[in-house]
């Protein structure tokens, strides 16, 4: 064998570089790129246009409150003041017994929801955890009085009381506004989707129905309660028939109603009523803003499986 054959070495195929994937962006099936920017853009002009909406007759109230009467009549349709004014905020405190107003607003709003959370989850936990006869049935009838206007029971219930002597009282007030259908509703959904098995292991530890609903049940329903709350505590806090037909002294009033006596039948202060509604929308604000948390995944939770 030749020195050169057996010198010649063996020759080693190299493996081929691996190609580098592609930086091209790859478009999305079904989607094409100029379709989904048009939407995205569509969505912010919604967005926009609902902001807007939602948030100019809210400027324009905070505004006017800080106006004069002839800047409000000069130039209605401004956002801004031409010049700031406290006068709106000082008439509130001098003409009417504002005080007093907000006291019995607090009262009426607060201790009328306590007890529709009170008696609304007791009704709902019977409806959705207690076995009887005609269950469905009284379901039915709370769900039926939702299509019943409040208007319509309105003058019964003013009778009622009469008969009672709890006009121009606070428990004329509060206790015919101490139970709410849709409070009943949205509790019991809620607690039918807590797992029946909770209960059953409260029971072996010889719980009954009153600890299993207040140290199991309850507990678990925060979203609920805070959603049926801040609900509550909005309507009644902005109500203002029931109060004027139950009450006819001022110091019974609550703050809605008694805004109601700055506008008389030839001069309206609108600055002093513009005031006292930004006054009245603090508490139900700042509320909304500690609870919104748990309303939200109260309105989202209740009633899915």
């Amino acid at each position: 064998m030749s020195t050169e054959a057996r010198t010649r070495r063996p020759s080693v195929t190299r493996p081929a570089r691996a190609s580098r994937p592609s930086t091209a962006r790859t478009r999305r099936p079904g989607r094409p790129s100029g379709t989904w920017r048009t939407g995205s853009v569509l969505k912010w002009v919604y967005l926009g246009i609902g902001l807007v909406v939602a948030l100019v007759p809210f400027i324009w109230m905070v505004s006017g409150s800080f106006r004069s009467e002839s800047d409000l009549f000069g130039h209605p349709a401004s956002l801004f003041p031409t010049s700031v004014t406290l006068h709106g905020y000082i008439g509130v405190w001098q003409q009417l017994p504002f005080l007093r107003l907000l006291l019995n607003s607090f009262l009426f709003t607060v201790v009328t929801t306590v007890l529709t959370l009170f008696f609304d989850s007791m009704c709902a936990y019977a409806l959705a955890r207690m076995r009887f006869v005609g269950r469905n049935v009284a379901f039915v009838l709370v769900i039926a009085t939702l299509m019943v206007p409040f208007q319509v029971t309105l003058i019964p219930v003013f009778v009622e009381l009469f008969h009672l002597g709890w006009l121009n009282t606070y428990q004329g007030l509060i206790i015919p506004r101490a139970t709410s259908a849709f409070g009943i509703f949205l509790f019991r959904q809620f607690f039918i989707d807590i797992p029946v098995e909770l209960d059953e292991a409260a029971r072996i530890d010889g719980a009954g129905h009153w600890r299993i609903y207040w140290q199991v049940i309850l507990p678990l329903a925060k979203p609920a309660i805070a959603t049926v709350a801040v609900l509550n505590g909005m309507a009644l806090w902005n109500d203002l028939l029931w109060p004027l037909v139950v009450t006819t002294s001022n110091d019974m009033l609550t703050l809605p109603a008694g805004l109601t006596l700055f506008g008389g039948a030839h001069v309206t202060d609108h600055a002093v009523l513009l005031a006292g509604a930004v006054i009245s929308l603090l508490p139900i604000a700042v509320g909304f803003f500690f609870a919104q948390k748990y309303f939200v995944a109260g309105v989202a939770t209740t009633g899915l499986k």
